[in-house]
Order: structure tokens, then C-alpha cells, then sequence
């Protein structure tokens, strides 16, 4: 069964490289913005399946991963800094402070039941909820880690695959691979679900 990634993120790429299934990559082309009172875990859920279905929309019979991550700032949805000054003010804000990442998944398949009929959607969804413990960061440490690593497309401006785990005092997680971008446990789950074998 065909299956592609609704990502051109490498960090999601590279964590679906894991599974050794065959896949291709497409670019969704969804609007990102948050919906007014939009809580973060809803507004993760609902980019995956924008994100799944703009694509599925093009590829009928293909099954479809769409994912999003939403960090959570006192009940407000942080996203990718996109520079510098951006970056050290998110891990300035976050210093000494347990922080949430919502991290939603969608499988998707668009397609007829029989030959000549509308398409029908087959949809299996999971979520992921890790915590993050930041230890007391000074400014000095801040500026070198953003320098270092220059997380600007990562939501929470770290990478915790690489040096942003210095950053850290403990990470409380059902699946290490959540806060990476693409919980790989129940996507797991999910491709079962969808009869793809695995291992």
C-alpha cells in the first residue's frame, strides 16, 4: 500500500525512516493559523488532519501520516521561533518551567468502497502528551545554545535529539519520540491498525 508523509520536516522523515517502510514525502499546503480559543492539543489534532487530507485529497488508495506539534506556554500555543531574538525569548519564558508539547497524529486514506463511487475516508488518530522540565537557564546559557544549534524551525526552540537536552531537567514521556515531531510508538499502532506489517 502506498505511503507518504505529509512533512517535508527531516526530523519526521528521518524518525519514519526507522520503520523500514517504504514512503514518499509531499509538501501539505494548509493554513497554519490558530483558530480563536483554540486550546493547543485541538489545534495539533486539527493541523494533522489539514495536513493529511490536503494531500490525500491528490493521492487516492495512498495512505497518509499527518503530524503537528503545539507547545503550551500558560495555556497559550508557542510554534517554531523562526529566528534568534524569537528563539531566546521562548526558552528565556520557558526557564525553570515545566512545559507541555502536544503532539497530534493522523493516518488517512481517501478512497472508493467500490470502483465508480465517492471516496470514502478511513481515518485512525493518536496524541501524545510530554512534559518537559527546564532547568534555570541564565541569558549567557541561553544565547550560546541558540547560537550552537540554531533551533528556528523547532517548536519550543530546541532540539532535544542534539545539545538542547543540556537544557533539561527531566523529560516525562509515554514515547521519546513525541517530542521529535512523529510519536512513533502509536504510529505504530496506527499502521497495524491499517494492516501494514510491522516489524
Amino acid at each position: 500500500m502506498p505511503l507518504l508523509l505529509a512533512s517535508t520536516s527531516r526530523y519526521r522523515r528521518e524518525l519514519l525512516e526507522r520503520l523500514r517502510l517504504p514512503f514518499h514525502v509531499a509538501r501539505p499546503d494548509v493554513d497554519e493559523t490558530t483558530l480563536p480559543d483554540e486550546a493547543p492539543a485541538a489545534l495539533a489534532a486539527r493541523l494533522a488532519r489539514l495536513k493529511a487530507a490536503a494531500i490525500a485529497a491528490h493521492h487516492p488508495e495512498a495512505w497518509v501520516i499527518g503530524a503537528d506539534q503545539v507547545a503550551e506556554v500558560d495555556g497559550q500555543a508557542i510554534g517554531k521561533p523562526g529566528h534568534r531574538d524569537a528563539a531566546i525569548a521562548q526558552l528565556t519564558t520557558m526557564s525553570g518551567r515545566a512545559i507541555r508539547f502536544h503532539t497530534a497524529l493522523c493516518l488517512l486514506r481517501e478512497a472508493p468502497l467500490q470502483e465508480g463511487t465517492p471516496a470514502e475516508s478511513t481515518l485512525h488518530e493518536a496524541s501524545d502528551v510530554t512534559t518537559v522540565r527546564f532547568r534555570a537557564l541564565s541569558a549567557e546559557e541561553i544565547e550560546r545554545y541558540v547560537d550552537a544549534e540554531q533551533p528556528f524551525d523547532c517548536a519550543g526552540s530546541f532540539k532535544s535529539e542534539g545539545l538542547g537536552i543540556t537544557l533539561f531537567e527531566g523529560i516525562d514521556s509515554q514515547d521519546p519520540t513525541a517530542l521529535i515531531g512523529l510519536p512513533l510508538i502509536a504510529l505504530s499502532r496506527l499502521l497495524r491498525a491499517a494492516r501494514f506489517h510491522l516489524p
